[in-house]
């Protein structure tokens, strides 16, 4: 049995349209109502609406990514009761209208964080890419977090001094806007609004934050349990503490803790190889098959890393990720179950007449159609090699 193909769409106001997603050969859409606030209620009423109008261009809508996490849970402060109880609500009504593959991340403040948005490749199509002197250099000067030096090795301090040095006004605010760029289609932050999100954390650790996701599953799992919806926490991205916030979703240990401190069938990952393939400590293979069945939900992209940990997103079938035995790992793990697992391309090069649109960062079209193309290619060989062909 082969994957189920999928694409990440961003709504109506996504310059890729689901007529485009139609011509990828993509089967299904990923996608959220990125226009409610975070830990509202979701009503039928939306996601009906949204539903309809995937299904009315001959797509489906397989995995929601994601339904938010409002704060106050994950620092189980203030409402946060009140948020849990309406995420379960949200998980039920998306059930009622036959969507059972939920996408959800416990990462603090900040989602996904990367330094420059257009990093040149060789071939003059343009990549994410994350840089640690960057970052010190956003921490440092334009935030100046508390106590931000002590984060960060010599060397990068001393980096980062420089490139504050021959800044411009019109540098840093690009560098500021692209740390705290976050989803598209949803409000963006400042400076300030991070200060005061970060001050909330202060005294937040990792261990506590572990806690919290633990307490926050140990609410929702017998929702989803009952509703036969299936549960799928993204990795850090990248996996290293950032702006003094802790990481819990970095390793395969940091899985396996998530999966057995909450034993439900509905508790599992998604497994993105861009953000776990960040760490220098992280073996792909290895931990696709140790998570195995619990993989709801796969990312596959690709990235190059330097010695620093500095990283920029290559070529699906590049990069240090070996993904031809990523695949073969997931696709072994298919074959032990009923349904197809669902995977998108994810990110991707902006690239020939995307290079002069306006795209969403990573998710420009030719560069995730040629991701897509490619991982296709790979997985048809693999099944065919195996005698998995249905």
């Amino acid at each position: 049995m082969k994957l189920k193909q999928t694409w990440r769409w961003f709504g109506p106001n996504d310059p890729v349209t689901l007529e485009d997603v139609l011509q990828t050969g993509a089967e299904g859409i990923v996608t959220a109502l990125h226009h409610i606030p975070h830990g509202e209620l979701w009503t039928v009423d939306e996601i009906m609406k949204r539903k309809d109008f995937i299904e009315a261009r001959g797509l489906t809508w397989d995995v929601v990514e994601s339904v938010t996490i409002h704060e106050d849970i994950k620092t189980r402060t203030g409402r946060y009761q009140h948020w849990i109880e309406l995420y379960k609500q949200t998980l039920r009504n998306l059930a009622a209208c036959g969507i059972k593959i939920v996408t959800y991340n416990f990462m603090p403040v900040n989602d996904w964080t990367r330094t420059n948005l257009d990093y040149p490749m060789k071939d003059g199509s343009k990549a994410l890419y994350f840089n640690w002197y960057d970052m010190a250099l956003f921490d440092i000067y334009f935030l100046q977090r508390p106590g931000a030096e002590k984060d960060y090795p010599k060397e990068v301090l001393e980096a980062a001094e420089q490139r504050f040095k021959i800044s411009t006004p019109e540098s840093r605010e690009h560098l500021a806007n692209v740390v705290m760029f976050g989803i598209p289609g949803e409000k963006k932050s400042t400076l300030a609004d991070m200060r005061a999100r970060l001050e909330v954390y202060k005294d937040i650790d990792r261990h506590a934050l572990r806690d919290n996701l633990v307490y926050f599953l140990s609410q929702i799992t017998p929702v989803a349990d009952e509703l036969g919806i299936k549960l799928a926490i993204h990795p850090d991205d990248p996996p290293y503490d950032i702006l003094g916030l802790p990481r819990i979703v970095r390793n395969l240990d940091d899985y396996q803790f998530i999966i057995s401190s909450v034993p439900a069938d509905s508790n599992g990952a998604c497994f993105c190889t861009g953000s776990l393939g960040a760490s220098f400590d992280n073996d792909l293979p290895d931990m696709a098959r140790k998570i195995g069945g619990k993989i709801h939900f796969v990312h596959l992209r690709n990235v190059k890393k330097d010695s620093a940990g500095n990283f920029y997103e290559d070529d699906h079938l590049g990069g240090d990720v070996d993904m031809y035995a990523v695949m073969k790992e997931i696709l072994t793990i298919q074959q032990t179950k009923n349904a197809p697992i669902p995977f998108r391309p994810d990110h991707g090069h902006q690239m020939l007449d995307d290079l002069a649109k306006t795209t969403n960062p990573g998710y420009s079209c030719i560069g995730r159609l040629r991701g897509l193309a490619e991982l296709r290619g790979l997985e048809l060989g693999i099944l065919k090699a195996n005698g998995w062909m249905d």
